[in-house]
């Protein structure tokens, strides 16, 4: 048993205790070969959330100030995590994203990059984006709602009522021709716009409005990796902008 299966075994037991939880659609995470499984970002506890109820081995990324204390470190990195620069092109923790989907494993981020202060979903960043087409990995979106007043709710001794949401998995195609900023960006948002349908209406934010989604670079997976497009390939700018189960 790997400390990651062991940690999942007691956060699950956690989760029991102190949620009132419900998760659908966990078997949409392919049960073999690379996935980048997204989710949106209110507090500290729902990324751990996500990753308790995946039964597979998963990566996540962390921001790198929770590296500072190397007592946390070390338990991040036994549980599976690597750490990732905000606010500027992370090429290590690209490189290592890449790594981790070569070794079939499942990449777990959010697009957002940062947590949420309006509890609702901001504009994606375009670094998971870039690694899904360079990879070539299925992305599976999470929503998870109700965590934001597990505090509150903890401080008065009370359960709190989260809903977890596991969507269909797909595939970002960048189409033929050079890969450019502004087709990373629109990828970005389609991705995004796959949450936002998993949420209810007032936590999705930017994303608000599904008639404004669109799915020109959005494929359906059906098994098979999608074909991994050139890094090489550059456009204008930047390719990175900043970086049913019950309980």
């Amino acid at each position: 048993m790997t400390f990651q299966s062991f940690a999942n075994i007691v956060l699950r037991s956690l989760m029991k205790l102190l949620l009132d939880y419900q998760a659908e659609g966990v078997g949409n995470i392919p049960e073999r070969g690379p996935v980048i499984a997204i989710q949106n970002h209110m507090i500290s506890i729902d990324t751990v959330i996500g990753a308790a109820l995946v039964d597979r081995q998963i990566m996540g990324m962390s921001k790198a100030e929770n590296y500072k204390n190397p007592i946390v470190a070390l338990f991040f990195r036994l549980y599976g995590t690597f750490p990732v620069r905000r606010g500027e092109v992370d090429r290590q923790a690209l490189r290592t994203s890449l790594r981790v989907l070569k070794e079939r494993k499942v990449l777990m981020a959010a697009p957002e990059g940062t947590r949420s202060r309006t509890n609702s979903l901001q504009k994606g960043k375009d670094g998971l984006s870039y690694i899904a087409v360079k990879s070539g990995a299925p992305i599976v979106p999470i929503a998870i709602w109700g965590q934001e007043l597990f505090w509150e709710q903890l401080r008065r001794l009370h359960r709190t009522k989260v809903n977890v949401r596991f969507g269909e998995p797909f595939l970002l195609d960048p189409g033929p021709g050079k890969l450019t900023r502004e087709d990373l960006t629109q990828m970005t948002d389609e991705m995004m716009y796959k949450i936002a349908a998993l949420l209810p209406a007032h936590y999705r934010g930017y994303y608000a409005d599904l008639n404004e989604a669109t799915e020109e670079h959005i494929r359906p997976y059906d098994g098979r990796r999608g074909g991994p497009k050139n890094a090489n390939h550059r456009g204008r700018g930047t390719l990175f902008s900043k970086g049913s189960v019950r309980g």
